[in-house]
């Protein structure tokens, strides 16, 4: 009997050898994604103010994220199944991975009670009582028909103790086992395992090594960028990421800032993702060759040179600084849009600078290069 078909398949194209970090190929079932890429978060089936023509020929995206827990609350999976699925229902004909719902709902406090079982919360929308199971986020996320899936998974806060974490990873290697045992479309969906332990070196190893003898296709660091100090985040990236298993792909959870993709990338990691472009653009400020830029400035208001010289995108081709201004100071929806059509093809290009460098073994050089430009520091 011919075994059946994985749905992602993970090619390794080349290993840079000065640090590490790695190009590759993942062949999926809505067409291949090279790494390392950055994906944008659609957190309800849409990327905030683009369309999917937009992603695709703007930002030239290939891959994008839903959120299980918000899809589940509104509006509900099984009307996403009745539609066809995420990928119909958002009218999307590339790749996307779903989250586990795990962040959002630990990310409730006092809303929420963590059993064995699962965790019973509070919907944020109307107070009503909802349960997510590792068996029932499995059931969300194949009623979506996501591409990449995420075992259901405790985010334990930063600065947990050590019995906490313990516990709670404990907790999240034995709920993955019951996603692994419950996830049966895996010729259509590949599931990933989350590595918990927190900012305790011995925990990430254990949680690492017992996630790894389930033998999922893909693994994701969680846990991290989640408010510690930036030197805590790279001791544990850089710790963590070279233990993963060379031959599947490595996830950076939530992460979208310029100096933590560079970083990740330098680790070894494959993928990140993060709300973060959009929700800046929102707010008025864009990510651009020379630090951050706040639109809302009153600098702005005569800056008839473009937002970023550098940039190929939509809006850097097409406006300038002052009208920018004039957008958001009139509260207009365009400046968001234009905004947001920027930071996330800014990003999406800094990562396909950042391949272009690792095939030219010099991706320590293009950080330098990035930082000096942009007023990082390098640690």
């Amino acid at each position: 009997m011919e075994d059946k078909k994985e749905a992602l398949q993970f090619e390794v194209k080349k290993v840079d050898p000065r640090t590490g970090a790695r190009l590759g190929v993942l062949h999926l079932p809505h067409g291949d994604v090279e790494t390392p890429v950055f994906m944008p978060v659609g957190t309800q089936a849409t990327v905030k103010a683009m369309t999917p023509d937009e992603l695709k020929d703007m930002v030239h995206a290939h891959i994008i994220l839903g959120n299980t827990y918000h899809l589940f609350l509104r509006p509900g999976h099984e009307l996403i199944k009745e539609a066809g699925g995420l990928h119909k229902f958002m009218n999307w004909d590339r790749n996307i991975l779903t989250d586990s719902g795990g962040f959002q709902v630990f990310s409730l406090g006092d809303m929420r009670k963590i059993t064995e079982e699962g965790v019973e919360f509070r919907s944020h929308i109307d107070g009503s009582k909802k349960f997510i199971s590792p068996e029932k986020s499995m059931e969300i996320q194949e009623a979506l028909g996501s591409d990449i899936m995420m075992a259901f998974d405790e985010c334990a806060p930063y600065g947990s103790s050590y019995d906490y974490v313990q516990k709670s990873m404990e907790r999240t290697t034995r709920w993955a086992k019951r996603c692994k045992d419950y996830h049966t479309t895996t010729d259509k969906q590949a599931l990933f395992g989350i590595i918990q332990g927190g900012f305790y070196k011995d925990l990430r190893d254990k949680s690492l090594k017992d996630l790894v003898d389930l033998d999922f296709p893909g693994y994701a660091i969680g846990g991290i960028s989640v408010g510690e100090p930036k030197e805590d985040f790279l001791d544990i990236l850089r710790y963590t990421t070279p233990k993963m298993p060379q031959n599947k792909p490595r996830y950076l959870m939530g992460v979208g800032s310029p100096d933590y993709l560079i970083e990740a990338a330098l680790a070894g990691i494959d993928m990140c993702d993060c709300v973060l472009p959009t929700r800046m653009a929102r707010n008025g400020t864009a990510l651009t060759h020379h630090g951050q830029v706040n639109l809302l400035n009153a600098c702005h208001k005569k800056a008839f040179e473009t937002l970023d010289e550098e940039c190929d995108c939509y809006c850097c081709k097409n406006y300038t600084r002052a009208y920018l201004n004039h957008l958001f100071k009139t509260k207009e929806i365009l400046g968001a849009r234009l905004l947001s059509i920027h930071n996330l093809r800014f990003l999406v290009n800094l990562m396909e600078n950042v391949r272009e460098a690792i095939k030219e073994e010099r991706l320590l050089e293009f950080r330098e290069e990035f930082y000096k430009k942009y007023g990082y520091e390098i640690q």
